[in-house]
């Protein structure tokens, strides 16, 4: 078996919307490859549905940071001085009993009761982000203007953040999705956001109100750090998931225009769109890891205790043997359901069914106040997110009849 190298694999997309042209190579060859590791390490690629469902899954990999010099995890986690220590709260890098507990109380706070609440906040938002576009004549920056404040503002009032603070918190958040940005202010912004999110979780002890945090804390499990850290994920996971995925989403309607017409044509399509968009594009660019607890055997390869597994979802959410066809193609009747765009197993994610209220109102509603909604700019001039991170737009302008 060939051996891949780290630091020459392709991160950035040559095409908008698909993955790199030799990612898509490796996985034809074998969707399970050797990789070493930029300190030496041998550890895995893996670029196939099943196996990056299968590691996913099994209970035999761990989520915990290994390998430090792959990714910086910033927030994640900390120097201990002899290693790495998780941030209390921070569970998506914890692996069960600790994971398990956290997660339960999470999720204990996404009841039905607060996602129908939700999902008319959710309406109202889009309706007033979207006669605020209208009000600035007849073209905007979709990323500005809309797909950055509308989760934005849904994270505001699922934590309880009061109404004269948003500004603040969302100069913030929008800081971290900006091009223009240097990266030590991008340091600063989040470093606000943590004392932010620190003060309202004291706030939320002292005044309870009808919000996530403040259930939370009434349940007398977590501690002001861990509840301050989950909240923390909440945006970071569902905030910046979303916002690019409504601006790279709507780049991605706009340029086909057949599939474009069956959303309009088809409102009922709208939720086999959002599962259409979430598997083409695939906007983790690369990851997520996990570290083999004990030997391994998949496809016939021994994955050894020990071993880094790195995951390509953009190249498994194209794998023809999951998805028959021209996976390769937008297609908004294709069943795309059991797309890995969410991730999969216990660490699957928390906010999905947030996620999906918000996309599906989105594209559904923007398309229908602006029917001729088209690019202001060449398509190649769309400024793209294109480092190992999030993939997504960091501007989209538009154009309507005013």
């Amino acid at each position: 078996m060939n051996e891949l190298v780290f630091e020459e694999l392709p991160f950035a997309r040559q095409k908008p919307f698909d993955p790199p042209a030799e990612i898509t190579k490796i996985r034809e060859q074998a969707r399970l490859s050797r990789l070493r590791f930029a300190d030496g390490h041998l550890g895995w690629l893996a670029t196939g549905y099943r196996q990056v469902r299968e590691i996913l899954g099994s209970p035999k990999f761990t989520t915990e940071p290994q390998n430090q010099h792959v990714f910086d995890y910033q927030l994640q986690a900390r120097d201990s001085g002899d290693g790495h220590e998780i941030e209390p709260g921070i569970f998506v890098f914890q692996d069960p009993p600790e994971h398990t507990r956290l997660r339960k109380l999470l999720q204990g706070q996404f009841t039905v009761r607060r996602m129908s609440q939700l999902s008319e906040w959710i309406s109202k938002i889009v309706d007033d982000q979207l006669a605020h576009m209208r009000s600035l004549g007849g073209k905007a920056d979709l990323v500005t203007e809309f797909a950055l404040p509308v989760p934005s503002l849904v994270i505001c009032a699922l934590l309880g953040v009061d109404y004269d603070e948003r500004h603040r918190f969302q100069e913030d958040t929008a800081k971290l999705l900006s091009l223009e940005v240097a990266p030590e202010e991008t340091r600063a912004a989040l470093a606000r956001i943590q004392v932010f999110m620190r003060e309202l979780v004291a706030g939320k002890k002292e005044n309870p109100g009808d919000d996530m945090i403040s259930d939370l804390l009434a349940t007398g499990e977590p501690t002001d750090e861990e509840a301050s850290n989950m909240a923390l994920l909440l945006l970071l996971a569902g905030h910046e998931t979303t916002a690019n995925m409504l601006g790279i989403g709507t780049f991605a309607l706009l340029q086909h225009p057949d599939q474009l017409k069956i959303l309009r044509d088809e409102p009922e399509v709208i939720d086999n769109t959002v599962e259409e968009l979430m598997r083409y594009l695939s906007i983790l660019q690369v990851g997520p890891m996990r570290t083999a607890t004990e030997d391994v055997e998949i496809d016939g390869h021994l994955i050894k205790a020990g071993d880094t597994v790195l995951m390509h979802l953009p190249a498994a959410n194209r794998d023809a043997d999951r998805f028959p066809g021209n996976p390769d193609e937008l297609d908004l009747r294709r069943p795309a359901t059991g797309h890995v765009g969410f991730g999969h197993g216990i660490h699957q994610c928390l906010g999905q069914q947030l996620s999906r209220i918000e996309m599906k109102s989105a594209f559904a509603k923007l398309f229908q106040e602006f029917p001729d909604l088209h690019l202001d700019i060449a398509p190649e001039d769309v400024p793209m997110r294109e480092n190992m991170g999030v993939y997504g737009v960091h501007s989209l302008p538009v154009a309507w009849s005013a």
